[in-house]
């Protein structure tokens, strides 16, 4: 072979390039690790981040140098071991080690760079907590199936990849260096700089020392994988058992268990055998033992169970699987917090009578009419105030004490979208559309004349029963570019504050005025943000200043999961005024797929978890991001794990204040998982479990034209059957397996501040008595001829849609009563900007096979319980110009001129308004009725002033 040779210039270039390239990524990395240090220390936690940091510097170093190390003695005992005539004539050169060498740190740097990964892994295993619980079939604390196994499995693992590798490592350089007893045949490279000489030679037998390294070394890699197969025994707890379920069955426990402690005596053999071979070199026994350990790992691990599965199972899988059944039940209960289900029998009447519903007054004002995936447009159209601001598509709901009681509400933040900002000039985008502005709520259970969302809260300054709060929004779902925010006290303001209400309606700046973000005032932190968001402006413009303060990773949720994240986020927070300050509620979860023997289910598409508890509470303060977590579920041994590891991350539960308490709530994402996982293990009975027979489906959203979309959990206050009182709560419904008639009711106790709270309870309903599920029911109401006459005006010339709401289902008059919505919007034009937006038209109710629709609540009610439901709604509908016929009421004659008059042109003032509404919705012959019903008011008027 031709020697490969450089020229000195060349040489010079390859090393200042690597210089360079690794001038670059320390520079790249060190600017890292320096600004996120600054993030978590403006927000008071940079403990966790050194901790976080610190270990996985470690975990690389130690698995780094442990696989280094193991391939490197590898390596270099093969070189010592080439014979005597190779090292006499061509001793062990530099180069040779160096290979060596360079192929063992590389193999480091790979497995160190996995390993800095599994810092939660190593925090947990080392801090871990006891569950106080024991397994049935090891007797091990369930804290060693997940702290203790998955770490152990993680070192032996890389240790095992080590010693691979390491063997790999020794069988080149023997067959390279032609370590044989015999002459070898050698083909020979030049030497020089940069050349690389190998001599191969593979026809005769190794050296007796060759031989001896590598029998160690493969003894070595059996007894690891000895002890893996020992461990591999607890693993049976968490896998999925012959798709049947998820833990140990009939066949683990008689076959495969004992056939890994087979597997790892034989092992143990066979690695003894090495060591003899290492100095007999009995290869052809060596080799046998091999053969026997895998013929053997087939037949013990592979074929026996089979045939037991198979001939033992099958045939009589319910009984000989029954007692395996139960304890996977026992576990999956216990696992996902749904052990202490309160299951009622219920037989739900479906007949009506007048004054049905008087027991249940108190439940009928808090149903929750506006629906917050409908009424989004609404909140768009009527409070966005500038094109630059913007809503969620799906609204949130929460609860707020207004005039002395607690009420629903559908709430949502006033932020800034990016995206619409007119100039997308780095100016504007970063220093003066830095944040959002104000809360906007309206009521749940109310909406206006022209059948818009009642507001609680809104406009720009805010007005309202909730007007009185810190308004602008600095860390919101949408703040997704950094913001340079800050000046000295004498400079002008830069950023937009509102786009009104100054003098003569002008435009209002502010200066920032909160503590968070990181100063960047000096010039070292100018050029170390300059890198890392690799903008140039933050060194050039003038707008960063000696005050200037950065504001990054500004998003509620990614800032909770970036400083605990141990946590899995719920995907759900919302924001709400606390203390008369806006602070993002965000949900938290501890969770595991090492739960034993408890069923695999999926959060997403990737993620399986068996083991989940809302451990956490968080806040996240909206203007100046500061984070607080809250243990929620104290008893949990994943948290108090957690809290071991950083003692002062999270403030107990007694710290959370009374006015946060009524609105935190009950997270949508556990309840879903619940939801499903109770579809099957509400029974108990492991055949009913078996069979299936009992199975509970979630419906499809009847709604939506697509099938796979399930109907979602309702969050609405109801008065439970027995129950002096409704209560906040998070609902759901089931049918049967491949049925559409309604199976169960599900509802949890969602109030926080409610001893209850988290009261998971389901009206089972009679198998012998079919009561309609949402399908039938939506299918019902969309058939129902009075229903179709009283959409009729809104929809027969084509310009308007009828948009059916969330169907909500609520247990009160002795069954089960269902309460639809129906808003109109104009048709084929639901895009801002063409101005249109839902408003709510009709209430429909269905009880039984009863079917009433009204203008509102009140009147659907009364229409299915023969004219008087016997109870109030709350709802005032005499002036309600949503009735397409209103006539002029005659006056008392004897009454104020003046005061008939100013009543007659209020009430036609509140028709055009009406009328305005129908037109925009498309809706002519609702504007033709509002508009003669104001014209009739003022005639009315004007008669009595002539």
């Amino acid at each position: 072979m031709n020697q490969i040779s450089l020229t000195r210039a060349q040489r010079v270039l390859i090393i200042v390039s690597i210089a360079l390239a690794l001038v670059v990524g320390s520079v790249a990395f060190l600017t890292h690790v320096y600004t996120e240090w600054l993030w978590y220390r403006s927000l008071g936690q940079q403990q966790v981040y050194t901790t976080r940091l610190l270990t996985a510097v470690g975990l690389f170093v130690a698995f780094a140098a442990l696989v280094a190390v193991i391939i490197a003695i590898s390596g270099f005992v093969a070189l010592k071991l080439r014979p005597a005539a190779k090292n006499s004539q061509h001793p062990v050169g530099l180069s040779q080690l160096t290979i060596v060498l360079a192929v063992a740190l590389a193999a480091g740097v790979v497995i160190g760079s996995g390993a800095s990964d599994q810092v939660n892994t190593f925090l947990s295993w080392r801090n871990q907590q006891p569950f106080g619980t024991v397994d049935p079939y090891f007797g091990k604390d369930f804290g060693f199936y997940i702290f203790t196994l998955p770490w152990w499995q993680l070192v032996l693992g890389y240790l095992m990849t080590a010693l691979v590798v390491g063997g790999i490592v020794a069988v080149v350089i023997h067959a390279i260096n032609g370590s044989q007893e015999n002459p070898p045949i050698k083909v020979r490279a030049g030497q020089g700089i940069g050349t690389f000489t190998p001599e191969f030679s593979l026809s005769n037998p190794l050296t007796k020392a060759s031989q001896g390294q590598l029998s160690i070394t493969i003894a070595l890699i059996l007894v690891v994988y000895g002890v893996q197969r020992l461990l591999s025994r607890y693993g049976f707890a968490t896998s999925d058992n012959d798709a049947l379920f998820t833990g140990v069955g009939y066949t683990d426990d008689h076959s495969r268990i004992t056939a890994a402690l087979v597997v790892a005596v034989i092992s143990f053999i066979c690695a003894a055998v090495f060591v003899l071979n290492a100095v007999l070199r009995r290869w052809p026994v060596a080799v046998s033992a091999i053969a026997l350990l895998v013929v053997s790992s087939l037949i013990v691990s592979t074929v026996y169970p089979a045939i037991v599965q198979r001939f033992s199972v099958k045939p009589d899988e319910p009984i000989v699987e029954a007692s395996y059944i139960t304890q996977h039940i026992a576990a999956t209960r216990q696992a996902y917090g749904i052990d202490d289900v309160e299951i009622t029998s219920y037989s739900a009447e479906t007949n009506v009578s007048a004054g049905q519903l008087r027991a249940d007054a108190e439940a009928l004002p808090g149903i929750r009419l506006m629906d917050p995936e409908v009424i989004a447009p609404a909140f768009e159209q009527l409070q966005q105030v500038r094109g630059y601001y913007s809503f969620p598509t799906v609204l949130d709901v929460d609860r707020y004490r207004i005039d002395g009681q607690m009420t629903d509400a559908i709430i949502a933040a006033r932020e800034i979208d990016m995206a619409s900002i007119p100039d997308q000039s780095w100016n504007n985008l970063h220093t003066v559309y830095t944040h959002g502005y104000a809360m906007v709520a309206a009521y749940g259970n109310r909406r206006q004349a022209s059948g818009e969302p009642a507001w609680i809260v809104g406009d720009i300054p805010p007005t309202g029963a909730l007007a009185e709060h810190q308004a602008r929004i600095y860390f919101g779902e949408r703040t997704t570019e950094y913001a340079i925010v800050g000046a000295p006290d004498d400079a002008a303001p830069v950023e937009l504050d509102t786009p009104g209400g100054g003098t003569e309606g002008a435009e209002t700046r502010n200066t920032y005025a909160g503590n968070g973000g990181v100063a960047i005032g000096g010039l070292l932190n100018r050029l170390l943000f300059a890198l890392k968001f690799t903008d140039l402006n933050l060194l050039l413009s003038d707008r960063v200043n000696d005050e200037s303060v950065i504001l990054f990773d500004r998003v509620p949720s990614a800032r909770v999961a970036k400083i605990a994240p141990w946590l899995t986020i719920d995907q759900n927070p919302f924001p709400a005024i606390v203390d008369s300050r806006v602070v993002w509620i965000v949900d938290a979860y501890t969770t595991s797929a090492e739960y034993p023997n408890s069923q695999h289910v999926y959060l997403d598409s990737a993620t399986p978890v068996n083991y989940i508890r809302n451990s956490v509470k968080a806040t996240v303060d909206a203007l100046d991001g500061t984070v607080t977590l809250y243990a929620w579920d104290e008893t949990d041994p994943l948290l108090a794990t957690w809290m071991q590891v950083f003692p002062d991350l999270v403030q107990p539960k007694s710290a959370i204040s009374a006015e946060l308490l009524q609105h935190l709530r009950y997270p949508q994402g556990i309840f879903q998982v619940q939801r499903q996982v109770l579809g099957r293990y509400h029974t108990q009975n492991p055949d009913t479990w078996y069979q299936q027979s009992d199975l509970w489906q979630v419906p499809s959203d009847p709604r939506s034209s697509n099938a796979g979309v399930k109907e979602p959990p309702y969050y609405l206050s109801i008065k439970w059957p027995g129950d002096d009182q409704p209560v906040f709560s998070q609902t759901a419904v089931y049918v049967p397996r491949d049925r559409e008639n309604l199976g169960a009711y599900l509802a949890v106790v969602a109030d926080a501040s409610s001893p209850d709270y988290g009261r998971l309870r389901v009206l089972k309903l009679s198998d012998t008595q079919q009561i309609a599920g949402p399908g039938q029911t939506f299918n019902a109401i969309t058939t129902d001829q009075t229903v179709a006459d009283r959409l009729l005006p809104y929809t027969k010339q084509g310009s308007a849609q009828a948009i059916y709401g969330n169907l909500l289902t609520l247990p009160i008059g002795g069954g089960l009563i269902y309460v639809e919505p129906i808003y109109t919007q104009r048709k084929n034009e639901s895009s801002s900007a063409s101005g249109s937006y839902p408003v709510l038209r009709f209430v429909v109710v269905r009880f039984g096979e009863h079917i009433g629709i009204g203008d509102t609540l009140q009147e659907a009610l009364d229409t299915v319980f023969k004219g008087d439901s016997g109870a109030s709604t709350g709802e005032d509908k005499t002036t309600d110009p949503s009735d397409p016929v209103i006539p002029v009421e005659p006056t008392d004659p004897d009454s104020s001129s003046d005061a008939a008059v100013k009543a007659l042109l209020a009430e036609a003032e509140s028709f055009f308004k009406a009328a305005d509404v129908a037109l925009q919705a498309g809706d002519l012959a609702g504007y033709q009725t509002q508009l003669t019903a104001a014209r009739e008011r003022i005639a009315a008027a004007l008669a009595r002033l002539s």
